[in-house]
């Protein structure tokens, strides 16, 4: 399967890599595995988590307080639309719903 990344989500990832790293060297590098490991996950089994709100999955990381939010847009196409801290602005990402 194919993941992309929407260009917001892709942003919030980056993010919060420069603000790990930013707290201990090495620690960005800990999350991105983390992520890694999650859409490893969500490729091998895109249907295990449960829908929310209609449309869209979750899958919280494990050591991070961050979740996925992804959709399935094809059979062979995983779109994230965020990658969410959990204690800010719930649902903030909804409206995206397309690549741009």
């Amino acid at each position: 399967m194919e993941v992309r990344f929407h260009r917001l989500a892709a942003r919030e990832f980056r993010e919060a890599q420069k603000w790990y790293e930013s707290r201990r060297t090495g620690l960005s590098g800990d999350f991105v595995t983390e992520v890694d490991r999650a859409l490893e996950r969500i490729t091998s089994h895109p249907d295990r988590w449960p829908i929310y709100r209609n449309r869209f999955r979750r899958v919280r990381l494990g050591r991070f307080p961050y979740s996925i939010f992804y959709s399935l847009e094809k059979a062979d196409l995983i779109l994230v639309l965020a990658v969410a801290h959990v204690r800010r602005r719930p649902d903030y990402w909804l409206r995206r719903g397309r690549m741009t």
